[in-house]
């Protein structure tokens, strides 16, 4: 069974997910917190969820999935995927403006990995010359 694990952690797509859940899952608790406790928005609720999110993600994907440096320019390049693709999410969403608060979240946090990680596999860690 440890063999299998290591053998499936030596898998980028599989480290990308396993990241991917943390950073949703982040992403979940924070904004169900908003909409529960604070009555805010969808829009709100995603924005902080989001944040919170990203901090983790960019840590975990820039050492664990593409074993890379932090790095000034991949976290800029990391933000603008990440943030263009909440912004599609969230107008996604806003189309179901008459559903349910808390299924238009998961619509946002569960759309987000779909796109980005070609995008930063092809982009925002392509050319970088800082690994770990």
């Amino acid at each position: 069974m440890k063999a299998f694990m290591r053998k499936m952690l030596e898998k980028r797509i599989v480290r990308f997910g396993i990241t991917g859940a943390l950073a949703s899952f982040t992403h979940i608790v924070i904004a169900f917190t908003w909409l529960y406790f604070l009555d805010s928005s969808v829009f709100i609720a995603n924005m902080f969820g989001f944040s919170c999110a990203f901090g983790l993600s960019y840590l975990l994907q820039s050492h664990f999935v593409f074993q890379r440096k932090l790095s000034i320019e991949n976290a800029k390049r990391f933000f603008v995927v990440q943030f263009s693709a909440l912004m599609v999410s969230q107008l996604f969403s806003s189309l179901f403006q008459e559903g349910n608060h808390y299924a238009r979240v998961l619509i946002v946090v569960f759309m987000i990995p779909l796109v980005t990680y070609l995008i930063h596999r092809c982009w925002t860690y392509k050319g970088s010359k800082n690994k770990q």
